[in-house]
């Protein structure tokens, strides 16, 4: 079964954490998919990828670069999975019918937006009762990510 992770936004943006979480994706020799709901968050996405650090960034693509299946990470509003993608991120409240292609599926909600946790107990519920080894995470106070369920 794949393992469903849930990151609970509120003290970080998704800004913030999505890079870390896609180097740390990178760094296990995984390939990535990002998908999200609008045009305009992919373009946000693919612009921050390239500038979120002053020495580094992430190598990535989306549909309008072509050649998908050679991006280690791969930006999209649909649910195919043309970099052949060990892990998957859902942002923007976006959901994926089919896991099983996946090690890892992992949400990342806005916490301080009441419509994105409804989506998302909905979408841990149902990775539960389809049998997905199921995690929730929040930060702490001092910022730590912390494992609540």
């Amino acid at each position: 079964m794949t393992d469903v992770l849930f990151y609970h936004l509120e003290r970080t943006t998704l800004e913030k954490v999505l890079p870390g979480l896609l180097e740390k994706s990178l760094e296990r020799g995984w390939r990535a998919v990002v998908q999200a709901t609008t045009e305009e968050r992919i373009e946000a996405l693919d612009s921050l990828l390239w500038t979120f650090n002053d020495t580094s960034f992430l190598p990535h693509g989306t549909s309008k670069d072509g050649a998908e299946d050679r991006h280690p990470v791969f930006l999209t509003q649909s649910d195919i999975n043309p970099n052949t993608a060990n892990i998957r991120f859902l942002v923007e409240n976006a959901s994926v019918d089919d896991m099983s292609g996946y090690e890892r599926v992992v949400y990342l909600f806005d916490g301080n937006d009441e419509h994105s946790v409804s989506v998302a107990r909905e979408n841990y519920r149902s990775a539960l009762d389809n049998g997905h080894d199921v995690t929730y995470w929040q930060q702490s106070e001092t910022g730590k990510w912390e494992k609540r369920a």
